[in-house]
């Protein structure tokens, strides 16, 4: 049984644009680009995956995605990403693959035991739909669907509960995977504070502002000291 992974991901100079308020253009992007390359690199130690298909419309993007084996889908314009993902699947489908997982590319502390977890959760069922949330129990951070083009794509806020009702309405299998791996994300300024809990073991000092905070996530980062 074939199961490809479809990593979504924006252009590294718009990376992270909510969170311009409190981090540099140049943190966000250092982060974008650490992280992507941490999870290509993760999931060639997975086993269970055929392979690994990057959609993007930044070149630079693509162009380390194939360094590290990934197939790649140019975008043009500004593709929103629902469509751009069923684009992405209708293609997987078209190589006849059985089963595709979506992940987001914000997940820095993702390891190959996560990936091999969501892709077991399923069984043998087929159809079978797996997801695992974020730490708000609000998004989709990740959505393995089996047989590909089984749901209609809908992320955005509250996509996890959408996901999962379309399974349950189709009358197909849908298993919740909890993973504190998977659930971390970067998305708020309290994100922030999680991911130097994460690696410090404590709190962010009172007197320590969100930027030089995230100088140590990005330190770490980059010196491949996340997992």
């Amino acid at each position: 049984m074939t199961t490809w992974v479809v990593l979504p991901v924006k252009p590294l100079g718009l990376a992270k644009s909510r969170l311009a308020t409190v981090l540099s253009a140049e943190q966000r992007e250092r982060f974008a680009e650490g992280t992507l390359k941490r999870i290509l690199g993760v999931l060639k130690l997975v086993p269970q995956l055929n392979g690994v298909l990057v959609i993007s419309r930044d070149t630079k993007v693509l162009g380390i995605a194939r360094d590290y084996g990934a197939k790649t889908v140019q975008e043009s314009g500004q593709p929103a990403l629902n469509p751009a993902l069923m684009r992405a699947t209708q293609l997987l489908q078209a190589w006849r693959v059985d089963g595709v997982l979506v992940l987001p590319a914000d997940l820095p502390l993702l390891e190959a035991e996560d990936v091999v977890g969501v892709i077991r959760a399923a069984g043998k069922h087929d159809p079978a739909v797996v997801i695992a949330t974020d730490r708000h129990r609000d998004g989709t951070n990740a959505l393995y669907v089996r047989p590909p083009g089984l749901l209609t794509y809908d992320y955005g806020p509250g996509s996890f509960n959408r996901h999962k009702q379309q399974a349950m309405d189709a009358g197909v299998p849908v298993f919740e995977v909890e993973s504190a791996n998977i659930s971390l994300d970067l998305d708020t300024p309290e994100d922030i504070g999680a991911f130097y809990r994460v690696l410090t073991g404590g709190d962010m000092p009172r007197q320590m502002g969100m930027e030089e905070a995230f100088e140590v996530v990005l330190a770490a980062l980059e010196r491949g000291e996340f997992g």
